[in-house]
């Protein structure tokens, strides 16, 4: 095996009386303290509020004060997390020093104003990303991954130049306050245009379908990468999308087409990941489905519900990477089988799950006053429900635990969950009252209810397995999750970075 033709050169796990480099500890250190310096400017802004201003280059705002939280949380976690897993690698001085690049870069990104510097910020944040996806430089296999990401991230960085471009010409405006100030002076040709160009970077950047697969062939990158990528890189189209709010919601048609956008991620992304088998492209195609549900979300006209869940999923999808390794199970095709078909809910099973579903789809629209007239709210409370109703089947369908237990945790578990994402999202709510939104919900068509029956349709194919019936189908999804070639390590002894 030629793995184990030549000696490899790991160094040593460090441990107390091991002398390592100082980098990874200094800035695991300074990243956590500018946690706490985000904490004190969040506490700050909530006491007094206001936008603090340096003329032509930075506004910070609400938007800004979450992101700055969220993202040295996330960046300490996966710092102190690294310091472990990179132990002995000779790229960790490199790694850590990628990690806390991107920190810094984000952080800058959502403070800027000027449209200059939000655009530089934007291609710096993808090229420090596509360095740690090829990190490991003795891998061809990374180097073209690397080439994919970066490639799908200048073009990202064009979509997004030409809208700002569009904007400044326009209205003469350098910022991005004074771009949503003066919006009302642009054609309606013109904001449509910038709006597209805008939807088209934000989907790159968030790895929506058609562009997933650079997500899907950055798994060579060390796996604390991933979770930095699917917890903080993706969510940028979010915040871009929320940033430029008055452009994207100038015009209801358009609001449709990121609806459609954003669902058609959702639900594919969620068909793709039941066709894969490796963990970690798993995630990927469920981060590609999250991230079209927080598309979706923007096209209802929620955008700090947005926010929200950008904030929770990368909470859940960090923790999700850095246990990974846990995750990994040699099981035969007989064992998966079984563990498909066992865990039948049962009358009662089923009557735990629909009324779990319907206290938690009421019970969010209480706490949020979303769902209770005829428009967007509706449709975002009915997915809060139909989210409900499937964790619910997970949970009562396992086996684990016996029948009584399970279906006393379900309410006991998932309705308090509920309301923690409706308190995220009434507080997120609060402190972007300074963010110009520039939209209201989006009144009810029959777009939304078309979008409401396929997922409905969608989440029944997936729970009954019909979708399995079809070879054509699965062939489908598999080819289009196929990663590009020379991107895919095969076999155990191309994983040695020596």
């Amino acid at each position: 095996m030629t793995g184990q033709e030549r000696p490899t050169t790991v160094g040593r796990i460090e441990n107390a009386r091991t002398p390592s480099s100082a980098v990874p500890r200094a800035l695991t250190r300074l990243v956590w303290a500018l946690w706490l310096v985000s904490l004190g400017v969040l506490a700050f802004r909530i006491r007094n509020g206001g936008t603090w201003e340096v003329a032509g280059l930075f506004r910070i705002d609400g938007l800004t004060v979450v992101m700055w939280v969220a993202v040295t949380f996330f960046s300490g976690v996966v710092h102190s997390y690294s310091r472990r897993y990179m132990a002995g690698s000779r790229h960790r001085t490199r790694f850590f020093s990628r990690v806390f690049a991107f920190t810094a870069v984000v952080a800058l990104l959502v403070a800027a104003d000027s449209v200059v510097l939000f655009a530089a910020a934007w291609l710096a944040m993808g090229l420090v990303m596509a360095d740690l996806i090829g990190l490991v430089r003795g891998w061809p296999q990374a180097r073209a991954a690397a080439s994919v990401a970066r490639r799908y991230f200048l073009a990202g960085s064009a979509f997004l130049t030409v809208s700002l471009a569009t904007l400044w010409w326009h209205t003469g405006e350098t910022t991005v306050s004074g771009i949503t100030s003066a919006l009302g002076t642009v054609p309606s040709t013109g904001v449509l245009f910038a709006a597209g160009t805008l939807l088209a970077a934000a989907m790159v950047q968030s790895a929506l379908i058609p562009f997933h697969t650079w997500l899907l062939s950055s798994m060579t990158a060390p796996t604390p990468a991933s979770a930095l990528m699917h917890a903080g890189f993706v969510n940028a189209g979010g915040v871009l999308l929320t940033r430029f709010a008055p452009v994207v919601g100038a015009d209801p048609g358009f609001m449709l087409v990121v609806v459609l956008v954003g669902a058609g991620s959702a639900l594919l992304g969620k068909l793709l990941k039941s066709v894969q088998s490796d963990v970690k492209r798993r995630l990927g195609c469920s981060t590609t489905g999250q991230m079209g549900f927080m598309i979706m979300q923007v096209g209802l006209g929620f955008f700090a519900a947005a926010i929200a869940h950008l904030l929770i999923h990368g909470c859940y999808k960090a923790y999700l990477f850095l246990s990974a390794g846990g995750r990994v199970e040699h099981t035969s095709p007989a064992t998966l089988e079984k563990n498909v078909r066992a865990g039948s809910p049962g009358v009662v099973g089923a009557a735990v799950i629909g009324s779990s579903a319907l206290a938690g789809g009421a019970l969010f629209a209480v706490l949020t006053g979303k769902g209770t007239s005829l428009d967007g709210g509706l449709l975002l409370t009915g997915l809060v429900a139909l989210t409900t109703l499937h964790a619910a089947w997970t949970a009562v369908g396992s086996t684990a635990l016996s029948p009584a237990i399970r279906y006393g945790l379900v309410p006991l578990v998932f309705l308090p969950a509920i309301a923690v994402y409706a308190a995220v999202y009434v507080t997120i709510d609060g402190l972007l009252v300074d963010v110009p939104l520039g939209t209201s919900p989006a009144e009810l068509t029959p777009v939304h209810g078309v979008v409401a029956a396929a997922f409905l349709v969608a989440y029944v194919a997936i729970e009954t397995g019909v979708y399995r019936r079809s070879e054509r189908l699965y062939v489908a999804f598999l080819n289009a999750t196929r990663s590009p070639p020379g991107t895919v390590l095969t076999s155990r002894e191309e994983y040695n970075e020596y």
